[in-house]
């Protein structure tokens, strides 16, 4: 086009979108959540389990909303800009802590620099680590000796821990003074470890073996009196993969343990489970340890857990 004409009626429309679209996306950078309807304080939690603790625990002192779909894979699932937008207006993000939440990095950057509150589950625990013989050989970081296990959610003791200083925090930074709902919670936590240790107790000592589908029973194991064998993905991340050396050394530990059964979960490949199970003898039994079940409790979710693991192993 020569200099100094004017420009085609195309390029003036298309300037003036890309302008407008530009204001748009400024306004709603800058724009201000308007005021829930009911006024009440707004929690996030990241995934479904911890939140089905945290709705538990709050009650209608709060809105809680969960921000991942009840089944998403924590490891994996990244929120969407809107997800984001809705985030920093939040007066607390209550999460897990120990890169469960992988995919959220960037969301809880920019969560804290608008000034969100951030309640980290696992800063409130006692941290299981990695221990000598667990898993199989390999070169995953996750799954050295030592690594941190962010699977809290599978004691109930654990998430007890979690409920009494989310408590604590309530009332401190948000003035929800929820100690008689803490209170209750806590000794529901307690007879439902008591009630899962009865649930185990028809498994015999020999047969307290787990293979799972990647290591996410540890906290599960430690508490009920578990032996961890192995786990067809070497991970405490179901984004790892594994070698055939490494399934080769799985099968051997299996066939060494007289391991019954395999506990898949979200994540492992169905292929390769049925594989080691053709070569070593035992059964594939799949677990939901990232799901609610259908009433959203996680009283029913850990009931399950220990049933389907009695019945297998007894």
């Amino acid at each position: 086009m020569i200099s100094g004409s004017r420009p085609s009626i195309g390029r003036t429309i298309a300037l003036l979108a890309a302008a407008g679209a530009t204001v748009v996306a400024l306004a709603a950078c800058g724009s201000s959540a308007a005021p829930p309807p009911d006024g009440k304080k707004q929690i996030f939690v990241t995934y479904s389990i911890l939140g089905s603790v945290v709705k538990d625990l709050v009650g209608d002192a709060a809105d809680v909303t969960v921000l991942m779909p009840n089944g998403a894979d924590p490891h994996q699932w990244s929120p969407s800009a809107k997800d984001i937008e809705t985030l920093v207006h939040a007066d607390l993000l209550v999460e897990n802590g120990l890169n469960l939440e992988g995919g959220m990095g960037t969301a809880f950057q920019q969560a804290g620099s608008q000034g969100v509150r951030r309640f980290v589950a696992s800063d409130h625990i006692t941290v299981r680590h990695v221990g000598q013989g667990e898993g199989i050989p390999g070169n995953d970081p996750d799954q050295a000796i030592g690594a941190a296990d962010p699977h809290l959610w599978m004691d109930p003791l654990t998430i007890r821990d979690v409920v009494s200083a989310l408590a604590t925090d309530l009332k401190s930074s948000l003035g929800l003074d929820v100690s008689t709902q803490a209170e209750d919670l806590e000794k529901r936590l307690d007879n439902l470890s008591t009630e899962l240790a009865g649930t185990l107790s028809v498994v015999p000592q020999a047969q307290r073996k787990l293979v799972t589908g990647h290591e996410s029973l540890g906290y599960f194991a430690a508490r009920y009196g578990f032996t961890l064998i192995g786990a067809i993905v070497p991970s405490l991340s179901d984004e790892a993969e594994t070698s055939s050396a490494d399934l080769a050394a799985l099968e051997k530990d299996i066939r060494d343990a007289g391991v019954k059964a395999i506990f898949t979960e979200l994540g492992t490949s169905p292929a390769t489970a049925e594989a080691v199970a053709h070569d070593t003898g035992a059964k594939v039994v799949e677990l939901t340890t990232h799901a609610l079940p259908a009433d959203g409790s996680y009283f029913t979710f850990m009931r399950a857990i220990a049933s389907a693991i009695a019945e297998n192993l007894a």
